[in-house]
């Protein structure tokens, strides 16, 4: 299967405060697209007249989030349907699409270094993401045409305008009647990184202001898609052979509160579009949003077609330091969520994130951190150490000593590193929904019911099909699944069946016995008397 896209994707939380605007980033969506003559920016020579649009290479990278990794795949759609190429070959593109996380200060070290890249190898750069609409004016992005994360539908004339030598920057905000909406069409052509698995942002922004993050600077206030659009959406990928479907945005907790829905409504509609052979995976969300959700949340997470997992950042185990994050939830709200889905929803897996160091966190702060870790062993678990964001009210508070921020970031490592979850799976039969290759390239990955990892031999008709495996290998981070033969498994089926049989006579035969003893010492009782 082919890999349309350079990747790196990170399913984490995506937050923060008001956007940098210049005066082209005020335009409307539906405005002319303005034309900025590029100047003193190194580049190709061009002769507009000699430009054929739609002929060229184009090479798509992109950092971050499930979200980032949609618009990129939208935005490559838009662009293959004007008769782009798009490659994975960096050196054979004319135009490099750089689409920008925000989140983390070694992101946007990646993205200025790829800029660069391609400016000395003579290539057309067009950014995208969340750090060029949050900073449009940072000077290594002097002279770039640039996307708005709301604006991914004009890619095409981006593009075009950038192969004329034209610097053009499309960063408004779509609103009907002055309401921010959840950005362009989600009925948009797409090629997909993976072509079994559709992403859908369901809605944009965040209703928080984390003292920490950037994001928000870039995706602003919520906006969210109506659900007649999401599940439009989702019945026209599983036509196309989609077998797994991600809801991804900033938080999905908060999705419908501008719009008068819940992520509960959302979900009950949208699970009985899910055919029997497909999966759905809900994506990130905050603890103070499915607090008032946590029933239907266990009824859904229950669902045969959605998978039992659930991405809650806490960030911290210290409600100061929570609060410092300006979170909006105690530590007791984060357990709550936790305890109710695991009693409510066996086996569901919990994965959550930590900032390590952030600024006012004491050694006190740290080890309340550690001792949360340490009485759930959360099976997934982001560990991040603090990077101070530029225009973050974080980024003006006192500092914690690197050193410190380094050991307090190690010692959690450390400890997360030292147990493992999946111990306790070796030797079971699980079925499994098998997706994409691995890392390594020599096996096939899928999750089972928890979305839990598991790797299988790498076999051309396993893939996209769910696959009844026997665990007999747990690693930190996956287990080995060796397939189940149809022979084996009824032969498995006919014992527990033999089992249960057996268990039931003996059952009855321990109870007749019991009846009888009773009658036998009433008997006796009477004749006494």
């Amino acid at each position: 299967m082919g890999n349309p896209h350079d990747e790196e994707i990170e399913d984490i939380e995506d937050l923060g405060e008001t956007p940098e605007v210049s005066r082209i980033a005020q335009l409307k969506a539906s405005g002319p697209v303005p034309k900025v003559t590029r100047k003193n920016v190194a580049g190709p020579e061009v002769v507009a007249d000699s430009i054929i649009p739609g002929t060229q290479n184009v090479y798509v990278k992109t950092w971050g989030c499930a979200h980032n990794s949609s618009d990129s795949e939208y935005m490559a759609g838009l662009l293959n349907e004007n008769g782009y190429n798009i490659t994975d070959d960096a050196s054979l593109a004319d135009i490099w699409l750089l689409n920008s996380c925000t989140v983390k200060n070694p992101a946007e070290d990646h993205f200025r270094n790829a800029i660069e890249e391609g400016r000395k190898n003579g290539k057309y750069v067009v950014v995208a993401g969340c750090v060029s609409q949050a900073a449009p004016k940072t000077p290594y992005m002097e002279g770039l045409s640039m996307i708005g994360v709301q604006q991914i539908d004009r890619v095409v004339e981006v593009v075009e305008e950038t192969l004329k030598g034209n610097s053009v920057r499309l960063l408004g905000t779509k609103k009907v009647s002055g309401k921010k909406q959840g950005g362009a069409s989600l009925q948009l052509p797409k090629v997909r990184r993976n072509e079994l698995i559709e992403i859908i942002p369901i809605n944009t922004g965040c209703l928080n202001h984390c003292t920490y993050c950037k994001t928000k600077h870039a995706r602003g206030k919520l906006g969210s898609y109506p659900i007649s659009e999401i599940i439009q959406r989702a019945e026209q990928a599983f036509s196309e052979g989609v077998k797994e479907l991600w809801l991804t945005s900033e938080d999905t907790g908060a999705y419908g509160r501008d719009i008068g829905e819940t992520l509960p409504n959302l979900l009950y509609q949208l699970v009985e579009v899910i055919p029997e052979n497909c999966m759905l995976r809900l994506g990130m969300t905050n603890p103070p949003y499915i607090l008032e959700h946590l029933e239907d949340m266990a009824k859904i997470l229950s669902h045969p077609r959605v998978y039992s997992f659930l991405h809650v950042p806490v960030q911290s185990g210290s409600d100061y330091v929570l609060g410092e994050m300006k979170r909006e939830y105690c530590i007791d709200d984060f357990k709550m969520v936790v305890n109710f889905l695991r009693e409510r929803v066996p086996g569901i897996t919990i994965a959550t994130d930590i900032i390590c160091g952030f600024p006012t966190e004491t050694a006190e702060d740290f080890q309340e951190t550690m001792n949360l870790v340490k009485e759930y062993h959360f099976p997934v678990l982001f560990i991040n150490q603090f990077f101070p964001r530029p225009g973050t009210p974080a980024a003006k508070m006192k500092r914690v000593p690197g050193n410190e921020v380094k050991q307090r970031t190690k010692a959690l490592s450390d400890y997360f590193q030292s147990y493992t979850c999946y111990g306790k799976n070796v030797g079971t039969v699980q079925r499994v929904l098998v997706t994409e290759v691995s890392h390594d390239k020599n096996h096939y990955v899928g999750h089972n019911k928890f979305y839990e990892q598991v790797l299988v031999p790498k076999k051309e008709e396993y893939l996209g099909e769910f696959l009844t495996v026997r665990i007999t290998k747990a690693g930190k981070h996956y287990m080995i699944g060796e397939p189940v033969p149809t022979k084996t498994l009824n032969n498995e089926i006919k014992k527990l069946t033999r089992t249960f049989k057996s268990s039931t006579a003996l059952m009855y035969s321990l109870f007749v016995l019991l009846i009888a003893v009773v009658i036998y010492i009433i008997q006796k009782n009477t004749m006494l008397f």
